[in-house]
C-alpha cells in the first residue's frame, strides 16, 4: 500500500485545494507536514517537517510518494538531498522559480539559497503555461536539473484553489503515471 506525504506551499492548502481533497480521500495513508509556520517559511523547519511526516508514515505503508505544491516542491527537493528515506517518487506541482521576483518577495533566506540538482527518485513536475510564479521555460529548466518528467498544463494559473481545479483529475493522472513506474 502506498502512503502519501502532502507538502503544501506557503499558507498551507485550504479545504478547496486539490491537495486537501486528495489527502482527505487517502485517509490514514496520508500525512501532511506540520512546519512551525506556514506563512513565514524557514527551509530547515520545512525540511524537518517533511522528515517527521515520512517517519510517521513509513511504518504504516509499503512505500511513500511525496505530493508537493509550490514552495513545498523546494522543501521536498532539499529533503531528498538530506534524508536516508528513499520514497517511491514525488509529484512536484507548480514549483516557483527561485530567480523570480515573486519568489524573492515571499520567502526567507533559507529558501533563497536553494539550487536545483538531480533528485534521487522518480519525479513528475507539473507546470502551468500561465503560472505567475514560474514561466514554462523556467519550469522546464527546473525539471531538467531535477531529472523530472515535465508536464505542462494550459492556462491553469498556479494550480491552486484559485485555479478552480476541484479534485483535479488531470493531476491524479500525473500521480498515477508516477506510481506505476
Amino acid at each position: 500500500m502506498i502512503g502519501y506525504v502532502v507538502v503544501p506551499g506557503i499558507d498551507g492548502s485550504d479545504a478547496a485545494h486539490w491537495q486537501s481533497r486528495w489527502e482527505q480521500g487517502w485517509g490514514e495513508r496520508a500525512v501532511r507536514i506540520e512546519p512551525a509556520s506556514w506563512s513565514v517559511p524557514e527551509l530547515d523547519d520545512w525540511v524537518a517537517a517533511v522528515e517527521r511526516a515520512a517517519d510517521l508514515l513509513a511504518p504504516r505503508v509499503d512505500g511513500i510518494v511525496l505530493v508537493a505544491h509550490s514552495l513545498g516542491c523546494w522543501a521536498v527537493a532539499e529533503w531528498l538531498a538530506a534524508t536516508a528515506h528513499r520514497p517511491l517518487g514525488a509529484l512536484l506541482v507548480a514549483p516557483p522559480d527561485p530567480s523570480g521576483a515573486a519568489f524573492r518577495s515571499v520567502v526567507t533566506a533559507g529558501f533563497l539559497e536553494v539550487t536545483a540538482r538531480p533528485l534521487p527518485v522518480a519525479t513528475v513536475l507539473v507546470a502551468s503555461s500561465d503560472d505567475p510564479y514560474c514561466g514554462v521555460e523556467a519550469a522546464r529548466e527546473l525539471g531538467r536539473q531535477w531529472g523530472s518528467t515535465v508536464e505542462v498544463i494550459a492556462a491553469g494559473g498556479h494550480l491552486n484553489s484559485a485555479s478552480g481545479l476541484g479534485d483535479w483529475p488531470r493531476g491524479k493522472e500525473s500521480l498515477a503515471r508516477l506510481t506505476v513506474r
